[in-house]
């Protein structure tokens, strides 16, 4: 199914996982005020169940909660590869502890009370950055969903162009005519809106088909 523009795509959004109201609540506010839109979880079963996960931002995420605790959900977020950079806030975190979270992925570790201007500084950080990442990945999907348009035939031409062989190198090798050659080269680049050499070696190169 072709992938269409989504608008979530681009509108991120802040999670906060707290157990704690207030904290919920002050959190919240510190990033409306940077212009920053969050949305607040009380539990980690409550974010599992209910976050629109399509949407980009980063999890700002408490150690010590009622149920799943915030290093159990770290490990199910990495489960399943959710892409979302963790900042945890702790009342009651240590050295070890710190560590473990960074070292399974999370992006910081503060001890609370943050101050207002470094929470909104690291949140929108890590925010821009995913934004980047997924930007970057939905460019590459569309680009896999050009090439699966091709036809066989037009992919291993589009390959040995690559290469930098002419098109009588590429006939010789498939065993076709120079000018069958040109006719799936050209209708090979026009689909995927592209010209020269260098254009056909950065497309494969960014889906992965040549190294």
């Amino acid at each position: 199914m072709p992938i269409s523009v989504n608008p979530d795509l681009y509108r991120p959004i802040v999670r906060i996982v707290d157990d704690e109201e207030t904290v919920r609540n002050s959190e919240a506010f510190t990033l409306r005020v940077a212009g920053l839109e969050s949305v607040c979880y009380a539990s980690a079963e409550e974010f599992l169940q209910k976050d629109n996960l399509k949407h980009p931002g980063c999890i700002i995420l408490d150690v010590r909660m009622t149920g799943m605790s915030g290093p159990d959900l770290q490990k199910e977020i990495n489960r399943r590869e959710i892409d979302l950079p963790i900042i945890f806030l702790s009342a009651h975190g240590n050295i070890g502890l710190a560590v473990d979270t960074l070292k399974r992925g999370a992006k910081d570790f503060f001890e609370k009370p943050l101050a207002p201007e470094i929470l909104r500084e690291t949140v929108t950080r890590l925010v821009e950055e995913n934004l980047a990442s997924r930007r970057e990945r939905f460019q590459i999907q569309r680009k896999r969903e050009q090439y699966e348009s091709l036809t066989n035939r037009e992919r291993v031409i589009l390959k040995l162009v690559a290469q930098n062989l002419s098109n009588k190198a590429i006939a010789d090798q498939l065993g076709i005519q120079e000018h069958t050659v040109k006719i799936h080269r050209g209708s090979a680049c026009r689909k995927l809106n592209i010209r020269t050499v260098l254009d056909v070696h950065h497309f494969l190169e960014a889906i992965g088909e040549i190294s």
